[in-house]
């Protein structure tokens, strides 16, 4: 059926701002306080899996607050329904730390004082050999803005020698145009998360001051770059802690219905980092940061309008938490990561991006996963499949 509020031919850009999402969301905090019990338990009575501008609204409102429970037993049954009882294993390899933006977030911030490291293509490979003999098939390979050094040619060198080690492999580095994702697709990387960070324009501004990445429309668009190419996978998140998060749950949703509508081909999901220490940066001047509580309504809240997108969860929360969101709608886990180049031979001291929490091995992480009646999966396709 065709779905009327959706308009074909309004990019991101518009929607957002049509709707007030590319601010402070104003118009909205009036609407979320005036949402009651009785609106709640409505949506919740609704078809589960679908995505409704006004649900979503409801389901992230104060009012829901005390339906947690329901919404994450509603969470939990559709996940199973969708996806089964499996959760998919990955692991991130750090390219480089070497940074031309000045992120007020990131460790890897170019104004920031420390010995710098890349990884030679001979390096990322011994660090991936040592992923690969923890029984993982799923590599993320991360970088920071160093288009000098890993450039499209090193990603397409690195994945020639990792095709035969890893089903899947995708990256999270600096937006690219689609000639450049199409390429990277050719050469085996089938998927690429990239997070908008904050759909909050002035925010965004903020903390990105200088650098490639401060131009916010660039960023917006890239999914659009990134789908086009024709990648199996599609990563969105917003990095939780920058600004309201309800806000960001809205137009982080509109931006995932308008990719599924205008991209049939690529699988939307979507990642929830939160906030975490990292050089130079403390996380107390962070003022919006987000309780358990309120990510467990956040996660809940999306897999309730949105039954087949991936939900992402990095060792970034403790062990505890992530051994409780497992049964709530979380179909993906990193294991053992380490956020530094040359972190898993140890060769190099290198600065991390961030602090991780949960610090489990793999194997212990497998074993959580069992004990919550889950079953991990270190391969559950091959890309062969798409060729």
């Amino acid at each position: 059926m065709l779905d009327l509020n959706f308009k074909f031919n309004a990019d991101i850009r518009t929607i957002l701002a049509e709707k007030g999402l590319d601010g402070d969301g104003r118009r909205w905090h009036q609407r979320l306080e005036n949402i009651h019990p009785g609106n709640v338990e409505m949506a919740l009575s609704e078809p589960a899996g679908s995505y409704n501008f006004e649900k979503l609204l409801t389901l992230i409102s104060p009012a829901a607050e005390n339906y947690l429970e329901e919404m994450a037993q509603l969470a939990h049954q559709l996940t199973v329904q969708r996806f089964g009882r499996t959760i998919r294993l990955y692991a991130p390899l750090y390219l480089s730390n070497y940074c031309t933006n000045s992120c007020r977030y990131c460790g890897f911030n170019k104004e920031n004082k420390f010995e710098r490291t890349r990884l030679t293509i001979d390096q990322a490979v011994e660090e991936a050999n040592i992923i690969a003999s923890e029984g993982f098939r799923d590599i993320l390979l991360v970088s920071s803005e160093d288009r000098q050094f890993v450039s499209v040619d090193y990603l397409i060198e690195l994945v020639g020698k990792l095709r035969d080690k890893f089903a899947s492999i995708s990256i999270e580095i600096y937006q690219m145009s689609s000639a450049e994702y199409a390429e990277l697709f050719e050469a085996g990387i089938e998927g690429v998360t990239l997070y908008q960070e904050t759909y909050d324009r002035e925010v965004y501004t903020y903390y990105h001051p200088s650098g490639p990445k401060s131009d916010f429309d660039n960023r917006l668009d890239t999914p659009d770059h990134i789908s086009a190419a024709g990648m199996r996978e599609v990563g969105l998140g917003v990095l939780l802690g920058l600004t309201d998060w309800r806000i960001e749950t809205l137009a982080l949703a509109e931006h995932a219905h308008y990719l599924i509508k205008r991209y049939w081909q690529s699988h939307v999901s979507f990642s929830f980092p939160r906030l975490r220490p990292a050089y130079e940066i403390e996380g107390s001047q962070f003022r919006h940061l987000l309780s358990d509580k309120n990510l467990v309504q956040m996660i809940t809240a999306l897999r309730l309008c949105f039954a087949d997108a991936g939900l992402v969860l990095s060792t970034r929360e403790r062990a505890e938490l992530r051994d409780h969101l497992v049964k709530l709608g979380i179909t993906k886990l990193s294991a053992g990561s380490k956020t530094n180049p040359g972190g898993y031979s140890g060769h190099s001291g290198a600065i991390e991006q961030f602090e991780i929490d949960d610090i489990r091995s793999p194997a212990h992480v497998a074993a959580m996963i069992k004990q919550q009646g889950f079953e991990p999966v270190w391969k559950d396709w091959d890309i062969a499949f798409i060729r």
